[in-house]
């Protein structure tokens, strides 16, 4: 028995050849293919690849070939039914049994598309050129939208009174026409209704470009109707399982790894006419698992991107949540929030792409991110508070399916947690300089020193032990030649000094040429120098105070660098990442 072309094809375009081959084969990215060692063959120069746009693999030292259903098979063993399970399976698709349900479910799949192409393309001609819809054309005129956008999207439009169903019913039966969701009977009048009369109609196709139901927008001002609609959920249309555009978006995943999930359908056709096509809007209900897992068959980075007002902030954070226990260590969830009041196709349209697209590097936030962001604010700063936001994020974190990320989010929410309270903070070196009371004849003092920072003064007691132990050092260059300074300035002063330590010559702090207010500066600001009155040829205190002095440099340097590792992994999650990041949080606590 022969599998329906329609189900092998659906199943060809719900996976990548990449993401099926990926399986076995480790991949990397070169143009437009992907390269690897032959699974067929042991090789250690790779002559197999991979090309998602032709839907094939091809394997030069064996000259193996074929799509998702061959190699599955070659790799696996699998006779091509077992295949067949096994990739439908993989896509979130039921299995195709070949009883007699699977045959009038077939049957029926067939009249339902052929249903919703006559009637896509009956109101989609008519828009384009019946002079009755005037208002209507008029209509995406005022909203900056062209000829190219209607038939791109295929748009179509009602009128109020329309009796295509009349058309329909001499091909279809009544039964199959109302469980197509186009139409509803209107018991009172005895008659047959279409549901989005009076509407623009978007099509909802599925993912290999077929309709298979209807959003509609009216374009008059109503106080009783709905501004939006969809088709109502049928046995072959789940709003849950479907998302807005994602035909055409998909087709760009082999050049951008990267999709915005908007709310609505004139989000993405706004965005696709500013030039940024890949995007999806999911259709009036939370973000579900099954759309999660379907762009991430395509896409490395979700963008969920709602309108900027206290709506969309809630839709946003109800995605955040839904979606959090699909992250996988190879993806990405992040968030874009608009200015308030803005949607993605008002926010593009008066800014341009250019601006968007920076707009968004610069202001998305990893899903984690968020959630933390948002629970913060809802906390006061008492422990029954704060007990409440440990045990919340510990919950949200617990629902992640992969033991890798699981761990890492939670490592993150933990980290975050005891950074809010001070004793989080005693493994930091804050650079303390103990100050006297602003009396008059302090407070030059005091202000000056106000604008110097932490780590400078620790670099202007080295500078000063130097300066002021030249022979010491000149004998013991070792000692301090690999001590890291940060301040541009004093690094500068730093190497000069070294030369001159490393050279033959006597040093002298005349030969060093050191700029005499930076010289002065040193002098004035150095904490140092009130330990070392006196004191300047005990060596055994000299060491001591060189040995305080590179253990807080030092571990400036290690903040700094634990600091850029989490900011780096709050953005790739990277399990490489993590571990020099717990490494280097490690050798901080043994400092």
């Amino acid at each position: 028995m022969k599998y329906p072309k329609e189900y092998l094809d659906e199943i060809k375009t719900r996976l990548k050849v990449s993401s099926v081959v990926s399986k076995v084969v480790a991949l990397k990215k070169r143009g437009k293919e992907f390269v690897g060692l032959s699974p067929f063959k042991n090789e250690k120069t790779p002559s197999f690849t991979v090309n998602d746009e032709k839907e094939f693999y091809h394997c030069f030292a064996t000259s193996e070939h074929g799509n998702i259903f061959d190699f599955v098979m070659k790799t696996q063993n699998l006779r091509f039914g077992e295949a067949v399970k096994y990739l439908a399976n993989t896509a979130g698709m039921q299995p195709y049994m070949f009883t007699k349900q699977d045959e009038e479910r077939e049957q029926k799949w067939k009249e339902y598309l052929s249903i919703y192409s006559r009637y896509v393309d009956f109101y989609h001609f008519e828009l384009l050129k019946n002079e009755k819809y005037f208002n209507a054309r008029e209509y995406l005129k005022n909203r900056s939208l062209g000829k190219d956008e209607v038939k791109k999207f295929k748009i179509g439009f009602i009128e109020k009174n329309p009796s295509f169903f009349n058309k329909l019913k001499q091909e279809f039966s009544e039964k199959i026409l109302l469980e197509s969701g186009l139409f509803y009977f209107d018991e009172k009048k005895d008659i047959y209704v279409e549901r989005f009369r009076g509407r623009l109609i978007f099509p909802i196709n599925n993912i290999s470009g077929q309709p298979i139901a209807l959003g509609g927008r009216i374009i008059e001002s109503s106080d009783y109707l709905a501004k939006y609609i969809n088709s109502p959920e049928t046995i072959f249309f789940k709003k849950g399982s479907n998302l807005y555009n994602l035909d055409l978006a998909r087709k760009l995943s082999n050049k951008i790894d990267h999709i915005f999930l908007v709310e609505g359908y004139m989000d993405v056709v706004g965005l696709s006419k500013n030039g940024i096509e890949n995007v999806v809007a999911n259709l009036g209900t939370s973000l579900t698992d099954k759309q999660i897992l379907t762009l991430n068959q395509f896409f490395d980075d979700i963008i969920i991107c709602f309108d900027g007002d206290e709506s969309g902030y809630k839709a946003a954070l109800r995605a955040a949540e839904n979606s959090i226990k699909e992250l996988k260590p190879e993806k990405q969830i992040t968030f874009l929030f608009l200015p308030n009041n803005e949607d993605p196709d008002s926010f593009v349209s008066k800014n341009g792409k250019n601006y968007f697209l920076d707009f968004t590097k610069q202001n998305k936030l990893s899903i984690h991110q968020f959630i933390f962001n948002h629970y913060k604010k809802q906390t006061n700063n008492n422990p029954s508070s704060m007990a409440k936001f440990e045990k919340k994020l510990r919950s949200i974190a617990n629902m992640i399916k992969d033991n890798f990320i699981k761990k890492y989010v939670l490592e993150y929410f933990l980290e975050k947690i005891a950074e809010l309270t001070p004793h989080s903070n005693q493994n930091k070196m804050n650079f303390f300089v103990r100050k006297a009371k602003s009396l008059a004849s302090t407070k030059k003092f005091f202000n000056e020193s106000q604008s110097i920072t932490g780590v400078e003064l620790k670099e202007f007691s080295l500078l000063y032990l130097l300066i002021n132990n030249f022979s010491f050092f000149q004998a013991n260059i070792h000692l301090v030649e690999n001590i890291k300074l940060f301040t541009e300035i004093n690094k500068q002063i730093f190497n000069s000094i070294i030369s001159q330590l490393k050279s033959s010559d006597n040093v002298d702090i005349e030969n060093l040429n050191l700029d005499k207010q930076l010289l002065d500066k040193i002098n004035k600001f150095a904490p140092i120098k009130y330990i070392l009155k006196n004191k300047t040829k005990n060596e055994n205190q000299v060491l001591e105070l060189l040995d305080d002095i590179s253990k807080d440099l030092f571990n400036h340097d290690l903040e700094l660098r634990i600091q850029e590792l989490e900011s780096r992994f709050s953005k790739d999650m990277n399990e490489t990442t993590f571990k020099e990041l717990k490494e280097l949080k490690n050798e901080r606590k043994t400092n």
